[in-house]
């Protein structure tokens, strides 16, 4: 399986910003689909995930502004990230995890918010 991420960028305090990942590969194994982000000095947290029938789960400290969604048709998953804050300022990684519980992960896309 491999990912490929993008929509990284810079942007301003409260705007928005919406990142793709679309796998290629063994897609038929795909179950799980998410989001993790490592800011400089820190470890890396998952930020939002999503199962191959929809069901998501968000960090707290995204909940109510980030929405992460899923095409199965396209293999992509989406993270559209609003009321962005500097503290969201980290590189963003797709991972991706089978049915056999194998894991997977995409380039960084660094997303930066300036204040």
């Amino acid at each position: 399986v491999q990912l490929q991420a993008s929509g990284g960028g810079l942007v301003q305090a409260g705007g928005s910003l919406r990142l793709s990942c679309a796998a290629s590969g063994s897609i038929f194994s795909l179950n799980v689909m998410g989001w993790y982000r490592q800011a400089p000095g820190k470890q890396r947290d998952l930020v939002a995930a999503i199962t191959r029938g929809g069901s998501t789960n968000y960090a707290d400290s995204v909940k109510g502004r980030f929405t992460i969604s899923r095409d199965n048709a396209k293999n992509t998953v989406y993270l559209q990230m609003n009321s962005l804050k500097p503290e969201d300022t980290a590189v963003y990684y797709c991972a991706a995890t089978t049915y056999t519980r194998d894991s997977y992960w995409g380039q960084g896309t660094l997303v930066t918010v300036s204040s």
